[in-house]
């Protein structure tokens, strides 16, 4: 079977937008093949500075025949209902077949439809893809007298290639978009190799580029980069900065990637290391050389050409406008440095005129609150609370200072610095952790003076976006508040801390004294969707969390993982997994009956009523397991509480097994159903099964 070749090109693509684009051309390219009836093997898709490309393996020659019978009117319908029946067919009167059916005579059409070539199909679908393609930004551009309209495509479209392959036999896939045409080539390297390479297949593609200068796997550019930034730092005696998010957007960058290393003039090395890396990052895309000191000292830049001279001008220019900005850096630096030498005051004073949002007031405003719900949860985080009232006051001073300005990224990171000048070690810290953790993989805090500042940071931003309505809806999230829930859980979890988190919302409504402040069920009720989120990550299923949810104590988040954990290790035994089925029969029998009898059987049942041993046998390892359950739910000891309710799973199928629950002595079923009442109450105190699924 022929296999498919795609190749888009255009001006250049930016490199953030390359990787999803590469799969929205596949997504879009096989979806189409697939309900055109055409189906498919393998796919590849890449991605460069200039084109996009899809290989597709095994698409056959055409798609299959179809063969439909659809039903009709009855055979003595009205006139008007049988010619609508044959506008939607596409078929005379004389083609259709009367059939005896239970309820009369009805007309029965079958359609034919032949199959179609792969050509004709790719053609259409291709060009409906690139119509459609989901550009995060894209130009308004083409030809203009166009009947459709212009074409939207994030770069001017150069050229489109589109064949299907069989060997060395390449058949073009013809068609025309905005007075593009496709044809059976494409063109290499733009500056080192621009004239035209004509491709009969994939394989002879990807080494026709190669062969012209340009590596089509992005992974493949990627690896080359690093192996010669770090090959260049070795030679120079230095060490490359492992940055794999630069890596990935300098990767798209370049079609041909040529390392070439420099060193940081003498005057700059005394900026902090961030600072360094940073500019140099951002503004030029440059990877930091350190020494063994762990000293910046050196840069990698990634050109996209092999210049005569070796790259020496191009370095040389690359050197000069590195000097410019990190000559910027120091002057931003030795003036805040002035600044942080006579105490932060100018910059908190400042921060009174910066608006955090409308409804919420000032910056100032903000770090106030933060700064007194600090002060509250210190002592539960084993903190000062006045040191971590302190450490907030500080913390977010440097928002105000001309680096933060210039590089906002390093907010936090030069506070450390800033602070540092005239506190303590540990609170200077507090400016930089409090913000974390940034991410579901991201450090986590654990001094106590960052723990209580971060939580009460992304607590107050939690409570004060609720208390206002902004609250995430869909995929929108523009104040960041799961990444402010996901924050609180990590604090809290990897920390392992006892913090009830309603009191916790309470405080903080008090704190910034709102008319109406958030509603601490509804925000609970937020966070535990995020925990849900959290959990799955880590392979518990979401009806695990619910049925932990399902007892009281749940806003206390590390008892709530505590429980959880030890109900999911619980239910991979067979012990687990059986109690859980009588537990369930338990509460069936129970419902059903109190639903038809109209009354709730809960009054506790007697012993003494008991008849045979199977029965006397689960009175008594109900009251052992409620002891229990009881002393270790006490001590927090979930796992103690789990092995206790399964060890309730003999008992309660030996009772089934051998006892009839609705007995016909009044006396006996009402006694025997209060016990089932028991045995659900008793698992119910450890985990609500009812929630668990399967």
């Amino acid at each position: 079977m022929p296999d498919l070749l795609i190749e888009l090109l255009s001006e250049e693509i930016p490199a953030r937008m390359q990787k999803k684009a590469a799969a929205d051309l596949e997504r879009l390219v096989l979806k189409g093949l697939t309900e055109a009836g055409l189906s498919h093997g393998a796919a590849e898709a890449h991605a460069t500075p200039r084109r996009l490309c899809l290989w597709v393996a095994d698409v056959p020659a055409e798609s299959p025949a179809k063969r439909e019978e659809r039903k009709g009117p009855r055979v003595d319908a009205p006139e008007k209902a049988l010619e609508g029946f044959l506008r939607s067919t596409g078929l005379e009167r004389d083609a259709l077949e009367a059939r005896e059916t239970p309820k009369g005579a009805v007309w029965f059409a079958t359609i034919e439809s032949p199959g179609r070539p792969a050509g004709d199909i790719m053609a259409e679908v291709l060009a409906a893809a690139i119509r459609d393609f989901p550009w995060p930004k894209s130009m308004r551009w083409g030809a203009a007298s166009a009947s459709d309209g212009s074409l939207r495509w994030v770069r001017p479209l150069q050229g489109m290639l589109c064949i299907l392959s069989v060997g060395s036999t390449a058949e073009a896939v013809e068609f025309e978009i905005d007075g593009i045409a496709s044809g059976t080539s494409t063109v290499g390297h733009r500056f080192m190799a621009p004239g035209r390479i004509d491709v009969s297949d994939f394989k002879e593609y990807r080494a026709s580029l190669l062969n012209q200068y340009v590596v089509l796997s992005a992974e493949e550019r990627a690896e080359k980069i690093w192996a010669d930034v770090t090959a260049g730092a070795a030679a120079k005696g230095l060490n490359a900065v492992e940055d794999k998010g630069l890596l990935a957007e300098v990767a798209g960058l370049v079609e041909w990637p040529v390392t070439l290393i420099g060193e940081i003039d003498a005057e700059f090395l005394d900026l902090p290391a961030a600072v360094l890396r940073t500019s140099m990052k951002e503004h030029q895309k440059f990877f930091s050389l350190a020494d063994r000191d762990d000293r910046i000292t050196g840069f990698a830049t990634v050109a996209n050409i092999e210049a005569p001279d070796g790259g020496k001008t191009i370095l040389g220019g690359n050197q000069k406008v590195l000097s410019a900005r990190l000559a910027d850096a120091k002057f931003f630096w030795e003036n805040d440095l002035r600044v942080a030498e006579g105490g932060l005051n100018p910059w908190r004073e400042a921060l009174k005129s910066v608006t955090f949002h409308r409804k919420l007031g000032s910056e100032a405003d903000r770090i106030a609150r933060i700064a007194a719900l600090a002060r509250e949860i210190a002592p539960k985080v084993g903190a000062d609370p006045e040191r971590a009232a302190t450490a907030a006051e500080l913390a977010k001073a440097d928002l105000a200072s001309e680096m933060v300005y210039e590089f906002p990224e390093l907010q936090g990171v030069m506070g450390e610095f800033y602070v540092g000048v005239t506190e303590a070690a540990d609170i200077a810290q507090v400016a930089r952790e409090h913000y974390q953790p940034l991410g579901p993989s991201s450090d986590v805090p654990s001094a106590p003076l960052s723990v209580a500042v971060a939580l009460a940071d992304k607590l107050d931003t939690l409570t004060g976006f609720w208390a206002i309505d902004e609250r995430p809806t869909g995929s929108k999230d523009p104040f960041a508040l799961r990444r402010a829930a996901l924050g609180v859980i990590r604090l809290i979890l990897e920390n392992e801390l006892s913090l009830p988190l309603l009191p916790v919302f309470e405080t903080a409504n008090r704190i910034a004294a709102r008319d109406q402040g958030a509603d601490p069920g509804a925000l609970l009720a937020f966070l535990h969707d995020r925990l849900k989120v959290h959990f799955r990550d880590r392979g518990i299923r979401h009806d695990v969390i619910d049925a932990s949810l399902g007892v009281t104590g749940s806003d206390d988040l590390d008892l709530l993982q505590k429980r959880a954990v030890s109900l999911d290790t619980m239910l991979q035994t067979d012990d687990g997994v059986n109690l859980v089925q009588g537990f369930r029969r338990a509460n069936n029998i129970l419902t059903q009956a109190e639903e038809n009898d109209g009354v709730e059987y809960s009054y506790g049942a007697e012993a003494k009523l008991a008849e045979g041993p199977e029965e006397k046998q689960l009175f008594s390892a109900i009251d052992g397991a409620r002891q229990e359950i009881d002393k270790a739910l006490t001590g927090e000891d979930f796992p103690a509480a789990m092995a206790a309710m399964a060890r309730l799973r003999a008992p309660i199928d030996a009772f089934f097994e051998t006892v009839q629950v609705n007995a016909d002595s009044p006396i006996i079923r009402r006694n025997r159903l209060n016990l089932l009442s028991d045995i659900v109450r008793t698992c119910r105190g450890v985990a609500d099964l009812t929630r668990l699924e399967g």
